[in-house]
């Protein structure tokens, strides 16, 4: 076990001097999201209730996660491009704890992305502060990982050329099946049905109640996070599968 824990942290800590390397991505990741929540703000929040900040700063949030998942991905693909896997295939470590080593580091980018934006949110609507907002940032840690994980996901199979194309699917689901840029009420049952099924508004609806308060546990908070907890797992257990047989190979 604790060779193990070494051999992630050595890993972890290589790969978090990789991502510091990349200052552009970054502030991408963090500026972009931070951009469009303030722009729409402004734009909308009088003209209809998505817009207003108590609802706009959570789905800001998760929206700047769908990003986390190109971070990854590229990460993983730059790396499966050069000759490092390859030398580091030989080394004791495992998939598991590879793959672990490429999430780690990645984990305080979302804790700096849901606390900025929630306080920037603050700042428009004080009533986002409070405890909601603390709960809401532990979620969006949660929420984070799904998006971790279609990331490493992405970065197994694809090369660093078309990883980038198959993230930005993720992020248009993200936009689109969220529900966060209009509202679902005249959306059809088959259409609601969809969206609730699948990860991205199950996300979206999780970090907002904690934000804004749960009504019904079960409706609000933990159906949403017992849905997204499952994809999140197939995920990385797809990606361990899939990096298993590619050091094998």
């Amino acid at each position: 076990m604790r060779n193990s824990l070494s051999r992630i942290y050595a890993l972890s800590k290589r790969n978090a001097k990789e991502i510091v390397r990349d200052p552009l991505s970054l502030i991408f990741m963090i500026g972009l999201p931070l951009f469009m929540e303030i722009l729409f703000y402004f734009l909308f929040h009088k003209l209809t209730d998505q817009f207003q900040m108590k609802y706009l700063a959570p789905g800001i949030v998760v929206f700047s996660q769908a990003f986390l998942a190109l971070f990854a991905g590229q990460l993983i693909a730059l790396d499966r491009s050069t000759s490092l896997l390859t030398r580091l295939y030989v080394s004791p470590a495992t998939s598991v704890e590879f793959l672990l080593s490429y999430a780690l580091p990645i984990l305080p980018l979302t804790l700096v992305q849901s606390v900025l934006f929630f306080v920037v949110g603050g700042i428009f609507d004080t009533g986002l502060f409070g405890w909601g907002m603390a709960f809401a940032i532990l979620f969006g840690i949660f929420t984070s990982l799904f998006y971790i994980a279609m990331g490493i996901l992405f970065g197994s199979v694809c090369n660093e050329k078309s990883v980038g194309g198959i993230a930005s699917i993720l992020i248009a689901c993200q936009s689109l099946l969220s529900g966060m840029w209009f509202p679902i009420d005249g959306l059809g049952d088959g259409m609601l049905a969809l969206m609730n099924a699948l990860p991205f508004r199950n996300a979206t609806q999780l970090v907002q109640n904690a934000a804004l308060g749960s009504g019904d546990a079960w409706v609000d908070l933990f159906r949403p996070f017992l849905i997204l907890l499952g994809y999140t797992l197939a995920a990385f257990v797809f990606a361990v599968l899939i990096f298993r047989r590619k050091m094998k190979q």
